[in-house]
């Protein structure tokens, strides 16, 4: 199956081990090293949308950009997903996305509700 594809960061451990119990159950997922390659705001929307998150939910708190760009949970969607497009480190990961479904591998073990 190739129409999975994971929001991967290779220097995190919860990134690292989703991408392995992926492989260990037969998928072998597109990479995309979001850090490198940033999601549009669209991206983020429909992986909100997918997710039946906010984007409150899916920012990282507790980055220091998150603070030198004042935000906060008072902060709007729209706001909390341009800090994400133009700072993907405030990105929560990894995502793991296959057609109109996502999950957060936070713990790993949730990516396996995407699995057929």
């Amino acid at each position: 199956m190739t129409d999975i594809t994971i929001w991967h960061n290779p220097r995190c451990s919860k990134s690292r081990a989703t991408l392995h119990l992926l492989q260990e159950n037969g998928i072998a997922p597109a990479q995309r090293k979001y850090l490198e390659e940033p999601p549009s705001a669209d991206e983020i929307k429909h992986v909100l949308s997918a997710l039946g998150m906010t984007a409150s939910e899916l920012v990282r708190r507790g980055e220091t950009v998150y603070k030198e760009l004042n935000l906060s949970t008072a902060s709007s969607e729209d706001a909390l997903i341009t800090a994400m497009t133009n700072n993907p480190i405030l990105i929560e990961r990894p995502v793991v996305i296959a057609a109109n479904k996502a999950a957060l591998g936070r713990p790993p073990e949730n990516v396996l509700s995407l699995l057929p």
